[in-house]
C-alpha cells in the first residue's frame, strides 16, 4: 500500500516539525519581547479552538461508512485509498497550521503558552489522524466487497 506509506510518513514529519515549533519556542523564549495584545489573544484562541474542532469534524465527516460505502462502489479500491489518503492528509494540515499559528503568535507577542498550547492541540490532531495499516485495511476489508469494477479510463489516442 504504497499510498499509506506515504501518507503515514507525511504526518510523521508533521508530527516531528510540531514538536521541533514548540522546542524553538521553548530554546527562544528568552529571545522574546513580552507584548501584550488582547485581540490577538482572542484571535488565536478561537482559531486554535475551531481548527481543533473542525479537523475531528471534517475527519469523522469524510470516513462516515455510508460516504466510503459510496465511493467504493463507484471508483474502486483505488478511489477508497485516494479518499483516504486525501482526508487524512486534510486533517493533519489542519493540525500543523494549529501549531504554525500559535508559533507566530509566540513570535508576536513573546507569550510561549501560544506556541505549547497549540502545539499540544497540533499533536492531538496529529496522533488522531495518524494513519493505521490496519485501520485501512479494515476499511478495505469492509467497503472492498461493495466496491464495483474501476471506472473505465478513456484512451486518449
Amino acid at each position: 500500500m504504497r499510498r499509506h506509506k506515504a501518507t503515514s510518513l507525511a504526518v510523521r514529519v508533521m508530527l516531528a516539525l510540531t514538536v521541533a515549533l514548540s522546542l524553538a519556542a521553548f530554546l527562544g523564549r528568552s529571545h522574546f519581547r513580552q507584548r501584550d495584545n488582547p485581540t490577538l489573544d482572542a484571535a488565536v484562541r478561537v482559531t486554535i479552538l475551531i481548527f481543533g474542532l473542525g479537523s475531528v469534524v471534517l475527519r469523522r465527516t469524510r470516513f462516515s461508512a455510508m460516504r466510503l460505502k459510496d465511493i467504493a462502489a463507484l471508483n474502486g479500491i483505488s478511489g477508497l485509498l485516494a479518499t483516504l489518503e486525501r482526508t487524512t492528509l486534510q486533517v493533519a494540515l489542519l493540525g500543523m497550521a494549529v501549531a504554525v499559528f500559535g508559533f507566530i503568535a509566540t513570535l508576536m507577542t513573546g507569550n510561549d503558552f501560544y506556541a505549547y498550547g497549540a502545539g499540544l492541540v497540533g499533536l492531538v490532531v496529529l496522533l488522531y489522524c495518524y494513519p493505521t495499516r490496519a485501520s485501512w485495511q479494515q476499511a478495505i476489508l469492509q467497503f472492498g466487497d461493495s466496491a464495483g469494477p474501476p471506472p473505465a479510463q478513456k484512451d486518449e489516442g
